[in-house]
């Protein structure tokens, strides 16, 4: 039964593994966001509704 020799696809999964951790995880480290987000400060404004009918 071929299906129970680990040796012709193993070694293919594991080259393939390390090749693909490598290049996402170069593309990921390098990867910049678009813009950067400042904080926006925390305003509060309360005022009180003015009903038309009240």
């Amino acid at each position: 039964m071929p299906q129970l020799n680990p040796a012709p696809w193993f070694f293919i999964l594991l080259l393939s593994w390390i090749t693909m951790l490598l290049i996402f995880k170069t593309k990921v480290l390098y990867s910049q966001t678009p813009n950067n987000t400042t904080p926006k400060p925390l305003v509060h404004h309360i005022a009180p509704w003015n009903w038309p009918w009240a």
